[in-house]
């Protein structure tokens, strides 16, 4: 007999990249949310309070980083919005902390994530008497994530200046969490039809006095060690040279740039942060950071790399690229040894080697399985696919990082069985090498001639 072994690709393909599906590595930080309720009045015969900060529910499409080899995740964000002062006068500075009560999706691997390796950031979106994108973040601190574990919340903080007087609404936008385990990851989560709902609205009243109106906002609220931010400012002097500057709390660092003022005032100019202990960036007007003459700070965080190059030294710097799950295999075909009429019995062969290559270096596993069709002869006869059974083993080539396990000695079938796997871990990855003794049972008065069948082999 002759049975011919089909992988689920196209027919003659001998190697196709296999996205491993389903196993996603996101998580999020366990932070508290703060509440802070307040009211204001409104100048004139009607009165405005601010409204009590509540949770709300938005679509949310994020994308996990690509060497997890997993589809973009669309879920429901659950957050809210708190203030420092729900009833500020125009010109004060209002502190906003963005807490994601409940992040789209859980952690649906295995695979535990420890403690203190996640750090948020995100925008918060002002509207009403004022319009901005007010940059968030948060540290880097979450407690451990269980395996399938749901994640905890976690929370980001920033600050805006009041500019009018009025009824100003604070609703969440775009987050991101930057993971530092094993590597450097990103999963952005955007806000799939913005702005998302209100969550928090304040009210504020004239101060009496003049208003610095210059603003800036920023692109990204993170990024890493040497990587330009995109800033852009409105309401400067027309054609005054305008000074960018990182700043770790009250002090400068020595991250500046320059960009000129348009004639409305307005710029678009790009900084390139070094410094680690970066917390915010600044713009301004003259020689040093005045904030009468200068907007900011905005909320910016630096996830990895940084630090000074000693005299004399140099930095090296080198990467390491993630690759694909593949597999390949000796051959298509497999001869089954035949059997007599009349007697019937064990037809047998040996699968053609499989070679699996997990070269994508992040923290899944992979899955080989097979099913297998009815197997059909001669004038309609067949052989049901319940009758072909394997002995599977799998071989691991030394270095590799995972181990291989063979998948049960049984029946193969029209349902399917597992050849061989790798489990999830905190580093995978290698080469294996995978076989199988064959089995087919044919009754003792199966009508004689060649009988085939397709056996698909899959890797997920």
């Amino acid at each position: 007999m002759r049975q011919a072994i089909r992988r689920s690709d196209s027919p003659g393909s001998r190697r196709r990249d296999r996205p491993d599906r389903g196993r996603r590595w996101a998580a999020a930080l366990g932070v508290g949310a703060l509440v802070v309720t307040g009211g204001g009045l409104l100048a004139g015969p009607a009165q405005a309070s601010a409204t009590a900060s509540v949770a709300v529910d938005f679509p949310t499409h994020c994308i996990p980083p690509a060497i997890a080899g997993i589809p973009p995740i669309d879920g429901t964000t659950s957050a809210e919005i708190t203030v420092d002062n729900a009833a500020p006068k125009v010109g004060d500075t209002v502190t906003v902390t963005y807490t994601v009560v409940k992040p789209a999706a859980s952690n649906p691997v295995d695979l535990a994530l420890p403690a203190d390796i996640m750090t948020p950031t995100g925008k918060v979106t002002v509207g009403g008497a004022q319009s901005a994108d007010v940059t968030v973040a948060g540290p880097k601190k979450n407690e451990p994530v269980p395996g399938k574990g749901d994640f905890p919340s976690f929370s980001m903080t920033g600050t805006f200046t009041v500019t009018a007087p009025g009824e100003i609404t604070l609703s969440p936008g775009d987050y991101n969490i930057h993971t530092s385990y094993i590597m450097e990851l990103d999963t952005p989560c955007t806000v799939t039809d913005p702005p998302a709902p209100v969550s928090q609205t304040i009210i504020a009243t004239d101060g009496g006095g003049q208003v610095n109106e210059r603003s800036i906002q920023l692109g990204t609220a993170s990024g890493a060690a040497g990587e330009p931010v995109t800033v852009t400012g409105a309401k400067f002097t027309a054609g005054a040279s305008v000074t960018l500057a990182g700043r770790a709390g009250d002090a400068g660092t020595g991250d500046t740039a320059t960009a000129t003022a348009d004639g409305s005032g307005g710029f678009t100019g790009q900084l390139t942060v070094t410094d680690p202990a970066t917390t915010g960036i600044v713009a301004f007007e003259g020689a040093s950071w005045d904030p009468a003459k200068g907007a900011g700070p905005q909320a910016y965080t630096v996830t990895t790399g940084g630090g000074e190059i000693p005299d004399g030294s140099q930095e090296l710097t080198s990467a390491v690229k993630p690759g694909t799950l593949t597999m390949t295999q000796a051959g298509d075909s497999v001869a089954l040894s035949a059997v007599d009429f009349g007697q019937g019995g064990a037809s047998t062969g040996a699968l053609q080697s499989v070679t699996v290559q997990d070269f994508r270096g992040g923290p899944a596993g992979w899955s080989l399985t097979g099913k297998v069709t009815d197997f059909t002869g001669p004038g309609g006869a067949t052989i049901g696919a319940s009758a072909l059974g394997w002995s599977p083993a799998c071989a691991t080539k030394s270095g590799s990082p995972s181990t291989c396990a063979a998948g049960s000695e049984g029946t193969v079938g029209s349902a399917g069985a597992t050849l061989a796997s790798t489990p999830d871990g905190a580093f995978t990855g290698g080469e294996f090498t995978v076989d199988a003794q064959l089995s087919l049972d044919v009754p003792a008065f199966t009508a004689a001639g060649a009988y085939t069948g397709v056996l698909t082999l899959t890797l997920t």
